[in-house]
């Protein structure tokens, strides 16, 4: 698909008035340090064009340190981009590398060394049509999936003039994990570059219910959408695996967690910062059963909250992160292994987000071609959810040809655009 998206115009957006003294250094929290120095990105799609309280002041400063965000009022970047086609021509089969150009920034790039990096990176891309894209790349360094929701859905609240809307965000997570002298600078964690292509399926509601009553075992009556989805590409996944490396190997899956909810007590969704973890779940050789699979999902996201959220908690955090990744870093290099890292972006309400133009015609969240890495995020219906998969060229080959993924997932079908010429 040839699409041209031609930036016209960069600038840096400074704060309307200066930030107050009191408010100038934000501390990261210990959990913001081990994060790494990526973006966490997303792309909000709009159909048609319709006709200063403290909100999130660190974004506008900078990393100094791995331990504070100096709010110096540098500003964000916002770039302004004319694209020479209709939406409903990239929303007909909608590619990930065409995807990538709506965002402002390209995580391979991104490094420590980066210092003076924007947090905050925006793009407006105008289509021919009248159609538009948000796109909205912020720091991993203080934010996940949860922030990058509270900030668009601030902003969209403040542009649309609904202040008694917006949700302000709560920044005091590093009062509860405290940021320590960390013997290095960043958490680097360097993925399978291999030559890989990243693919979308869309799971219905209706396949999605098939799929969650074949998936059901006496220990998960039933399981969720996203365990049953996540367990029909993970056992896809890794038949196509293993039928390239003609071997029968232990599989391991790991499914990144919102911990807000699990803390004792939980914390509000609007608490500013990267809080997130990560749990494995392992397939022995011979096991890949669907209903199995979802029942190894279970017990490990049992144990994570019974351990290792525990632990955060009540003992001593820097060594339950630290064991954590030596563990997860343990299995990413192992060798005989095949890994597979899902998140899901499922429930959060992206498609609520209305500036002034209306609700979002597509949501999605670029991908970037590292082997064996899966995203889900919800259908525009709110009940169907969209797959988006990144593996080698070969098992992708394999992957896609598979009887039981196409039972209940299509491959790559339009997203039904309003727009019109």
């Amino acid at each position: 698909m040839e699409i041209n998206v031609k930036i016209v115009k960069k600038e840096i957006i400074k704060p309307s008035s200066p930030t107050p003294n009191h408010l100038r250094n934000f501390k990261l929290s210990l959990l913001d340090q081990f994060s790494p120095a990526a973006y966490a990105s997303m792309v909000l799609f709009y159909s048609i064009i319709g006709t200063a309280n403290q909100h999130f002041v660190p974004l506008a400063g900078r990393i100094n340190d791995n331990a504070v965000i100096e709010c110096s009022d540098q500003g964000t970047l916002f770039v302004e981009a004319r694209v020479d086609c209709l939406l409903s021509k990239l929303l007909e089969k909608p590619n990930n590398q065409v995807i990538r150009k709506f965002i402002p920034v390209d995580i391979i790039e991104c490094s420590e060394e980066h210092g003076d990096r924007a947090l905050l990176l925006v793009q407006a891309s105008f289509f021919s049509c009248g159609g538009l894209a948000i796109g909205v790349s912020i720091s991993h360094k203080i934010a996940d999936a949860s922030t990058v929701s509270t900030f668009i859905k601030g902003w969209a609240a403040a542009a649309y003039g609904a202040h008694d809307e917006a949700v302000l965000p709560l920044v005091e997570v590093s009062s509860i994990f405290p940021p320590q002298n960390l013997p290095f600078k960043m958490l680097s964690v360097k993925f399978n570059e291999e030559k890989c292509v990243t693919e979308r399926c869309v799971f219905q509601a209706s396949k999605i219910a098939a799929l969650q009553t074949k998936a059901t075992s006496e220990s998960v009556r039933p399981p969720t959408r996203v365990e049953a989805v996540t367990a029909l590409i993970w056992k896809c996944a890794t038949k196509a695996s293993r039928s390239n490396s003609k071997q029968s190997r232990p599989s391991v899956l790991a499914q990144s967690v919102n911990i807000r909810k699990r803390m004792e007590p939980p914390l509000p969704e609007n608490t500013m910062g990267n809080l997130m973890g990560h749990f494995a779940s392992r397939a022995r050789e011979s096991d890949i059963d669907l209903a199995n699979l979802v029942v190894q999902m279970r017990k490990g996201m049992q144990d994570f909250g019974e351990n290792y959220v525990k632990k955060l908690q009540e003992g001593n955090p820097v060594i339950a992160i630290t064991k954590a990744l030596k563990e997860f870093e343990n299995l990413l290099h192992g060798g005989n292994t095949d890994f597979y890292i899902f998140t899901s972006l499922c429930r959060f309400p992206f498609y609520g987000i209305d500036f002034g133009w209306g609700k979002p015609t597509w949501v999605t969240s670029p991908r970037y071609p590292f082997k064996n890495i899966i995203a889900l995020i919800d259908s525009r219906d709110g009940d169907g959810i969209e797959a988006w998969v990144t593996l080698t060229e070969e098992d992708m080959a394999f992957f896609e040809r598979d009887q039981e993924l196409l039972e209940f997932a299509s491959l790559n079908p339009s997203v039904m655009p309003k727009c019109s010429p």
